[in-house]
């Protein structure tokens, strides 16, 4: 049996040393074979040798696990809570402020102070408006230490219809006015009482206007205005005053051309002669023509606009047949420097302005009805700023600016003319004549703007001037130095109040005495330098309701009887208390 084993393990390792020799043979040279699979591997559960989880112990040491039963001990529990049904929290909703369409004002105050006002606007149809305003100013005058009547009297009325349709709206307006007013500034001193109560110191102007206007959305005529103006007085003289407006649009690339025309005529005459004259033998005639264009490349940007344009006016003197060409800069640009914290601007512009009587009466209610009234020419303006919000409630704004302007208009004191006989009494050295001048102006002007919020706003202003002139006189009637304060603040629901306070500083007038068989210039004149003044003005208004409110003004509240005009006092202390009610009409 040894021998056996012995010999089978002889013939095995023999057969495994063959093999490995043939397999190292091989190795030296695999060759390629093809392996035929008849059938391919599916293994079944019963080749996997499986683990048991949990092994059977079989140790006398192992403990028995107990059995654990559990009983839950009740008690009832008295309460008399009661869900209720969730519901979504309200919003306390403010009522919207009632709105009216009319609204009626009244005040009285000393010195026979009367002021009353009415408007009111009607929808017509959903793109149909019409607005009706009426407004009063008068006073009985009581100014102290004044030898003429000096009472005055502002009237207007003005009615407006519009109509606007998706692409286009048009509207046309009517004004009248009637305004009352006495030439009372005598110079002191000078005549006897029978002179004074010889003078007819009362002067009546009235005025007419229509107009109309139509704006375009969808195309490049934009819009088009006309005003039309008929001013006259009870001294026999008129004014006819016509404008017209247009403005084209045409979009270039990613800028737009803005072309503006403009067709301006200005005409009157005046019964009576310059005071300057020794006669009143020819009346005073004036036919002004303006003919212009303004077309401009406008360029936005992200922080930069700029205007580059140019202002051509062709204007004619019909009445002397003469005419002149004018080329005028109209360049304007602004830049954010800081996003809205500082914002550089600045222009150089020129107009050729037409003056006109009514103008210079709106300015000066007590200029003679003896003007010559011509335009001035405005060379340029050139000026340059900041502005911007320092605070989010604090906003401000500095300006530097130098302007050249010829032929420019300055009110003077006319002379006392013991020659004149004309129908009113404006020839006693009580009344404006209009000087023209070339003056080359250089200012400063300086605002700051305060909202602390939205019931209280506070602002504050003033310019400084200094002004050259090519005769070499005083800017009459210029002052070097303004400034203005306002503030207004609403106090709770019911109470309103504000104030207005400026200064005006010192201006130089002249008063002279006409002589016979003397030249205007060389009438004795005397220099005159009225000083400076400061007014204040405030009220307070308490709101019944929503219709009704009531209120109290005051002006002049400092009582100083400072002079606007050369001889012509103010009134002083003033209070005016009236009533405001708004109403659906």
């Amino acid at each position: 049996m040894y021998k056996s084993i012995k010999s089978v393990l002889a013939v095995g390792a023999f057969l495994v040393s063959a093999q490995f020799m043939v397999a190292q043979e091989e190795k030296e040279d695999l060759g390629t074979e093809t392996v035929t699979v008849t059938k391919a591997y599916t293994p079944t559960v019963s080749d996997a040798f499986k683990i048991k989880s949990v092994p059977n112990l079989n140790d006398s040491i192992v403990l028995k696990k107990k059995k654990i039963t559990y009983n839950i001990f009740s008690v009832p529990v008295a309460s008399t809570f009661t869900p209720s049904k969730g519901t979504a929290s309200k919003v306390e909703r403010v009522p919207p402020p009632e709105l009216f369409n009319s609204y009626a004002s009244a005040g009285l105050g000393n010195y026979g102070n009367t002021t009353a006002k009415f408007y009111t606007t009607r929808e017509l149809d959903r793109d149909e408006n019409l607005d009706i305003g009426f407004n009063h100013n008068s006073s009985r005058g009581d100014i102290d230490g004044v030898q003429l009547d000096n009472i005055f009297s502002d009237t207007k009325l003005d009615a407006s219809y519009s109509k606007k349709d998706r692409d286009l709206s048009w509207g046309a307006a009517v004004g009248l006015q009637h305004q009352l007013y006495n030439w009372y500034g005598l110079p002191e001193g000078v005549y006897d009482d029978a002179t004074v109560d010889a003078i007819d110191e009362r002067q009546n102007y009235y005025m007419a206007e229509v107009g109309g206007h139509i704006n375009v959305e969808e195309s490049f005529f934009k819009r088009a205005d006309f005003q039309y103006r008929r001013f006259w007085d009870a001294v026999k003289s008129g004014e006819n005053r016509a404008v017209l407006n247009t403005a084209l649009e045409l979009p270039l690339n990613e800028e737009v051309l803005r072309i503006k025309a403009k067709v301006d005529y200005v005409g009157g005459d005046f019964e009576n002669a310059s005071i300057n004259s020794t006669t009143n033998d020819q009346g005073i005639k004036y036919n002004n023509l303006q003919v212009g264009v303004n077309p401009s490349l406008v360029m936005l940007r992200d922080d930069l606009s700029l205007n580059l344009g140019v202002n051509i006016v062709y204007g004619m003197d019909l009445e002397n047949s003469e005419s002149n060409f004018y080329i005028y800069p109209a360049v304007t640009a602004s830049y954010r420097l800081m996003d809205e914290t500082v914002i550089a601007y600045g222009g150089v512009e020129g107009e050729l302005r037409q003056n006109s009587y009514y103008d210079f009466v709106e300015e000066n209610t007590y200029v003679s009805p003896t003007l010559s009234i011509a335009p001035t020419d405005s060379q340029y303006n050139a000026y340059i700023g900041l502005k911007g919000q320092l605070l989010p409630n604090l906003s401000y704004n500095i300006k530097g600016s130098y302007t050249a302007e010829n032929n420019s208009p300055l009110f003077t004191l006319n002379p006392q003319n013991n020659f004149r006989d004309d129908e009113k009494g404006y020839y006693y050295g009580n009344s404006f004549d209009v000087f023209y001048d070339d003056i080359k102006t250089i200012g400063i002007f300086g605002e700051l703007n305060v909202d602390v919020n939205r019931n209280f706003t506070l602002g504050v202003n003033a310019a400084v001037y200094d002004y050259n002139t090519e005769t070499d006189n005083p800017a009459w009637n210029l002052p070097n130095l303004t400034g203005s304060l306002f503030m207004d603040y609403q106090i709770g629901e019911k109470w309103y109040m504000g104030a207005n306070l400026f200064y005006v500083g010192e201006r130089d007038d002249f008063a002279s005495v006409a002589e016979v068989g003397v030249t205007p210039s060389e009438f004795p004149a005397t220099m005159i330098t009225l000083d400076g003044y400061f007014d204040a003005n405030a009220h307070v208004g308490y709101r019944v309701d929503n219709q009704l409110s009531i209120f109290v003004k005051a002006a002049n509240i400092a009582n100083n009887n400072y002079q606007r005009w050369a001889n012509y006092p103010v009134q002083g202390f003033q209070i005016l208390a009236g009533a405001t009610y708004k109403f659906n009409f």
